[in-house]
């Protein structure tokens, strides 16, 4: 028992030994970081500063100044010099790249995720050659082999409803896009949109075009370069009512928050439609601006405050259009032109005669 409790204590002594010389050790290297901090602080801020070190806060000071050290893999207080997290793994690439080139030969990643596609780009295919790596053509025996294996493994790639669903979506979607003139970046966030209504099962019940459209159409308000559901119901062929009427409840279940349209968004491509010139642009810009300050925006159409502002803007300029050349462009009518002319001209005191 005695050589027992006599081991007991030289282990409990070591212990000790052991958290006093940490401790120590902690403390010189704090000090050690606080007159790297003060010495090299502004250095290794230049360095690297993380986005994510804005939410951390130092234990010592209370000092939300975080700097991250790429060298060391540290974040690092800027105020105290406290070394706050150490030991942080790099999840960048092990190699350089100098270009795209070398980029992208030195990548390991596959293709991006597309949800564009039916089954976003995950998938294998195979192709309608029928030739092999050399580029020879196959005899007919292995073709009708291929044909087969081609025709079971599109049928065991499509195999939820949903799927099948997004085979006539998403090519409508791309059509409709392709007319709209929309970049790829809005494509692929209306295709998630429309998966996001899959989801939540709000295609039960309407037609496949309808909720593509309305995809489509609030998509253009979020980012900011709206169409109209004239435009989207004539290219689309689904009615406009229709169109409006599946927005509202998509925009209710789903909890989108889309801004109201700004009138000046419409603004260049009317421009670029009537062949205007920059000048004329930029005052229609400075109208509207002075339009939606006073308040005559609000519960009117946007495009017709915006054909409005336009066409005085062209006759300002001496690049005069007539109303019904700026109403087809703008798909509205001329009576609602005059209305808003005589409005902008009464309330912003605008001297011009049309």
């Amino acid at each position: 028992m005695a050589s027992n409790k006599k081991t007991k204590n030289v282990k409990q002594g070591a212990e000790q030994h052991a958290r006093k010389h940490e401790s120590s050790h902690a403390v010189s290297e704090e000090g050690n970081y606080a007159s790297y901090g003060q010495e090299h602080g502004s250095q290794a801020g230049s360095r690297s500063r993380d986005l994510g070190g804005a939410a951390k806060k130092c234990t010592s000071c209370g000092s939300s100044d975080i700097i991250f050290d790429n060298e060391r893999g540290e974040y690092i207080c800027n105020n105290c010099g406290l070394v706050i997290e150490e030991n942080i793994t790099d999840s960048g690439p092990e190699w350089r790249a100098f270009d795209a080139d070398q980029r992208n030969a030195r990548a390991r990643t596959g293709a991006p995720i597309k949800y564009m596609k039916p089954n976003k780009g995950l998938v294998t295919e195979i192709d309608m050659y029928n030739k092999d790596i050399r580029g020879t053509k196959l005899p007919s025996k292995r073709q009708a082999q291929l044909y087969r294996m081609r025709k079971w493994h599109k049928r065991a790639s499509i195999a939820s409803s949903s799927e099948r669903n997004y085979l006539v979506a998403l090519p409508e979607l791309n059509r409709v896009a392709s007319y709209l003139g929309l970049p790829d970046n809005i494509r692929e966030q209306a295709a998630l949109l429309y998966r996001q209504c899959v989801k939540n099962n709000l295609i039960r019940g309407r037609p496949i075009e309808t909720v593509v459209n309305v995809a489509i159409y609030a998509t253009c308000r979020a980012a900011g370069m709206p169409r109209t559901l004239d435009e989207i119901a004539d290219i689309s062929g689904v009615p406009k009512k229709e169109v409006g009427r599946t927005y509202r409840v998509v925009a209710h279940e789903l909890n989108l928050k889309i801004p109201l349209t700004d009138p000046s968004s419409y603004v260049p491509r009317y421009v670029a439609a009537l062949k205007l010139s920059g000048e004329a642009q930029e005052k229609s810009m400075l109208l509207l601006k002075q339009a939606m300050k006073k308040g005559l925006a609000s519960g009117r159409s946007p495009t017709g405050v915006s054909a409005a502002a336009v066409y005085i803007a062209g006759a300002l300029v001496g690049e005069r259009r007539t109303q019904k050349e700026v109403a087809d462009v703008a798909g509205v009518t001329e009576v609602t032109i005059r209305n808003r002319y005589r409005e902008l001209k009464k309330e912003l005191n605008i001297d011009v005669s049309l």
